[in-house]
């Protein structure tokens, strides 16, 4: 057999038998989208290059093998290229100056103040719990204990604290 026939044989069956090798290799992979590139790559690899001058005994199985080998070789580019893509994102992140700008600064500040007038309006044992359970991270449970209070007035407590906050702030010009 001829070179050039070999070829058009390996091209035949590779259209005959698309559809059932892109599902053989969408399955050894998990990609659908690596099979279909893989398929493509695979006939302009078929197109460019001859057949074996020996000839193929299995058309079928030399075109999977193709395609497999070239569905591993874009696999292992795509993870190099991934890999490569983590070391410059790092890279990026250590440029980034993390300190905030002078504006934010000063927003901060000024909400900080509104805070700090906001829970000295606040009666002190609503004060109290609210400072409790959100900067020193206490329980109401543990709150409750620390200043002989029922849980559900260290509820009652915590949700007029918030709302006070809350309102004082939407209040604010």
């Amino acid at each position: 057999m001829r070179q050039q026939d070999a070829k058009r044989d390996l091209l035949r069956t590779y259209l005959r038998d698309w559809h059932v090798l892109r599902i053989k290799l969408a399955g050894r992979f998990g990609s659908h989208d690596l099979a279909e590139e893989a398929m493509q790559e695979t006939w302009l690899r078929l197109d460019r290059s001859g057949a074996p001058a020996a000839g193929i005994a299995n058309p079928h199985a030399y075109v999977l093998t193709v395609a497999g080998n070239i569905a591993t070789d874009l696999l292992r580019r795509e993870r190099r290229h991934g890999a490569g893509q983590l070391r410059d994102d790092a890279r990026l992140e250590r440029l980034i100056d993390s300190a905030p700008i002078a504006e934010e600064v000063l927003i901060a500040r000024d909400e900080l103040r509104m805070l700090v007038r906001a829970l000295m309006a606040l009666p002190h044992k609503a004060r109290a719990v609210l400072l409790m359970n959100r900067c020193l991270d206490m329980t109401h449970r543990q709150i409750a204990e620390a200043l002989g209070l029922s849980e559900s007035m260290v509820a009652k407590y915590m949700g007029q604290a918030l709302r006070h906050c809350r309102d004082y702030r939407r209040g604010q010009p």
